[in-house]
């Protein structure tokens, strides 16, 4: 996200978002074996997708009211977040990945659905844009549990579990 708090901007572009040479993306992705979306960030990566950008190879969740799987192939469609979620908790696996979608991430937040929290700020002040969580009806309590400083782009990686 941003330094102030944003993870797309004003026109919901993302190329403000830096790539430092020293983050181990192929790591990352490692630690997960599922991945959840809200539509609109399914929607984004779906154009991406068709850019002939490189996809991660894991199932994925999309939560939407109004999506029909019919029109999403290699998808799984939702609109029932708490009920799915709890069961792939359960599942024996990796971590679930949240991969954008500010209000997915404030829904699931106030489900209490969210243990983790791992954000990078990209150091950038967009001044508007789409905010990381949008309206929460609550705060969430969170404990510092990892940070990492990447010096050649001046990106944060800060890492916490909600309390």
């Amino acid at each position: 996200m941003s330094l102030d708090g944003y993870i797309a901007g004003p026109k919901g572009e993302y190329d403000w978002i830096t790539m430092d040479p020293d983050v181990d993306f192929g790591a990352l992705f490692k630690r997960y074996d599922t991945r959840l979306m809200g539509r609109k960030s399914w929607d984004e990566a779906r154009k991406v997708q068709e850019s002939g950008a490189p996809t991660m190879d894991m199932p994925t969740y999309v939560f939407s009211r109004t999506l029909r799987q019919a029109d999403a192939p290699g998808v799984i469609v939702s609109n029932d977040l708490e009920k799915t979620v709890n069961e792939l908790k359960r599942l024996q696996g990796k971590d679930i990945w949240l991969w954008g979608g500010g209000e997915l991430f404030r829904s699931m937040l106030e489900l209490k659905l969210v243990d983790d929290v791992e954000l990078a700020i990209v150091p950038v002040l967009l001044g508007a844009g789409l905010p990381m969580l949008p309206s929460a009806k609550q705060r969430a309590k969170l404990k510092l549990v990892k940070h990492k400083i990447y010096p050649k782009t001046g990106t944060l990686m800060l890492s916490y579990e909600v309390r």
